[in-house]
């Protein structure tokens, strides 16, 4: 069965192909607001969708020739994308690009191994040849590059590498070794075996140096070099704050992914409960659908399960040892005390307790 599994790489452009990256983002810029222009132009006028071709737009305008051919194709690929997302109501009407935002990029396909990595230090690329590469994982032989998008995110530059490959994943026992993970506001997940994950909340340890640089902003002109400064300081501790987060989640779902032969999670609406709790930042900060992605990818790499249980089951509410359901359970209340057989616990490790074994009779059935 075919696999895909991106490897992302920073890499160190000279000044002459860092010129030739920063026009390509501003040449796809362009055709994708020019082709998203164009077809809203087409539909006002005819009511027909119709998606022009970036070779239509290279007669008038001569500097896309300088650029890659196939980060402009992927340009107008995104505009169909956009659309179709539309059309199909997971997203909003398409939005114009604008060149002042803090991250840009474009995508390049694979073509006769114009992509590749050479000497283990070099990533060449098309239009841009040998590009200097920090090469920190390698990618196996086996693994065929299909494309290439390349980032540029306050001011440095990053490759993130799709590889396609052929696997035969052998599924594991799965009866054993079964792990039930509640979700935790503060800290990510307590687990079946009483484990807690303590997640640092890396945007609320620096959330006062992000309002102290926001309210800086906020006091310079608009537009001018120093709000530029300022912006762009914003823009670094967010991503660093991105960075660890991502950082801890992939250790700790690499860690489970190993020790255990199950997980078992609640399909949780997250966007829902942080809009009805007001628990928006709490629940962005701590990443559990990101956490969940990983965890998922890692498992099946492995042959290992990763199970989801309805999102209604009341696991809060339901005792782990015999079953009783109470009818009330406020968020406040921190122990879950049964009323049959009198047992005395931690909500969130009943839960867990309780998600694990729905889990086992789902392997078992």
């Amino acid at each position: 069965m075919k696999y895909n599994l991106a490897f992302k790489y920073r890499i160190y452009p000279n000044k002459e192909q860092e010129l030739l990256i920063n026009k390509t983002f501003g040449c796809v810029r362009f055709i994708y607001n020019t082709i998203l222009y164009t077809a809203n132009k087409i539909y006002e006028e005819t009511g027909k969708n119709k998606i022009i071709t970036p070779a239509s737009l290279k007669s008038e305008n001569q500097f896309l020739k300088e650029v890659d051919s196939l980060a402009l194709s992927n340009a107008q690929l995104n505009v169909k994308r956009s659309f179709t997302n539309f059309f199909q109501k997971r997203a909003k009407f398409p939005k114009f690009k604008s060149k002042k935002t803090s991250v840009k990029s474009y995508t390049t396909n694979c073509v006769n191994n114009s992509i590749r990595i050479e000497e283990n230090k070099y990533l060449v690329l098309p239009k841009l040849k040998r590009v200097k590469l920090k090469y920190h994982r390698e990618i196996p032989k086996n693994y065929k590059i299909k494309s290439v998008t390349l980032t540029n995110s306050n001011g440095n530059y990053y490759v993130s590498v799709l590889t396609e490959f052929e696997k035969e994943i052998q599924k594991m026992p799965s009866n054993d070794k079964v792990i039930g993970l509640d979700f935790s506001m503060s800290e990510l997940f307590v687990s079946s075996e009483n484990q807690r994950a303590d997640y640092p909340r890396y945007f609320r340890i620096l959330e006062k140096k992000l309002k102290e640089l926001q309210k800086s902003l906020s006091r310079k002109v608009k537009f001018s070099k120093n709000w530029y400064k300022q912006k762009s300081k914003i823009s670094k501790l967010h991503e660093y704050i991105k960075n660890c987060r991502r950082d801890f989640l992939h250790k700790l779902s690499k860690k489970l992914s190993k020790e255990y032969n199950a997980v078992v999670v609640e399909d949780l609406n997250m966007r829902g409960m942080s809009q009805t709790l007001n628990f928006g930042k709490s629940v962005g900060d701590n990443g559990w659908g990101m956490f969940l992605k990983m965890l998922e990818y890692k498992l099946m790499f492995l042959g290992k399960q990763f199970l989801k249980i309805d999102k209604w089951f009341q696991s809060s509410k339901t005792c782990s040892r015999c079953g009783n359901v109470k009818e009330e359970l406020k968020l406040l209340e921190r122990s879950y005390k049964c009323e049959c057989c009198g047992i005395e616990i931690d909500r969130d490790y009943n839960a867990a307790l309780n998600i694990k074994n729905i889990g086992k009779a789902m392997l078992e059935y």
